[in-house]
């Protein structure tokens, strides 16, 4: 199957459609999250009280990104074209749903996604579980494997692999993980010119 048959889109989001911001290291060492830790399994693992106070500093920070979030190379044309083909398009990230709505407004392309398609980590495991990609399967009635992932990072494409999905990864200049990604494309405009064939 070539990336022109693919009819059901699956992004990740920051990093993806948007030029990362994160500081991860910054934000372990604000909420005490030792630094190999993976942040959202550490604070699922917390004491309840904790957990919540933890996850609502993590929201309020990550809000202030999402509101000042920029599309990265490319992502705004890639998804006016997929969605001007009729195509789905989901988005599934490790950000709560909230924002991820807000970062598709700031970047100028919510209209393209219908809000039951944007799954955030109140909705499904968090990636690399495949939880999320196998709802989207599920609500848009299609098997997996007629399905994309397109992320930045290993975690994006284990996702993928995991649940039957084709993986493609972006915005690196090359492919650390060439097992697990079906195609690679320098940012977002690279990956456009691969469906425009």
């Amino acid at each position: 199957m070539s990336l022109r048959d693919v009819r059901h889109w699956v992004f990740d989001m920051d990093g993806t459609l948007t030029v990362a911001v994160h500081d991860f290291a910054a934000i372990r060492e604000a909420l005490g999250i030792p630094p190999e830790d993976d942040i959202l399994t550490h604070l699922a693992a917390l004491p309840d009280a904790e957990s919540r106070a933890k996850h609502a500093w993590l929201l309020e920070h990550e809000r202030d990104l999402a509101v000042a979030s920029t599309a990265a190379v490319g992502a705004v044309e890639l998804v006016r074209e997929l969605a001007g083909r009729g195509h789905r398009l989901g988005i599934l990230t490790r950000n709560a749903r909230e924002l991820a709505h807000i970062t598709l407004q700031a970047i100028g392309i919510a209209d393209c996604f219908h809000p039951d398609d944007v799954l955030g980590r109140e909705d499904a495991a968090p990636k690399p579980e495949p939880d999320g990609l196998l709802k989207l399967s599920t609500a848009w009635q299609v098997p997996p494997q007629y399905m994309v992932m397109v992320g930045d990072y290993q975690m994006d494409l284990l996702a993928g692999r995991a649940a039957g999905t084709r993986t493609v990864l972006v915005n690196l200049p090359d492919n650390p993980w060439p097992d697990l990604a079906d195609w690679h494309a320098r940012d977002c405009g690279e990956l456009r010119g691969l469906i425009q064939g």
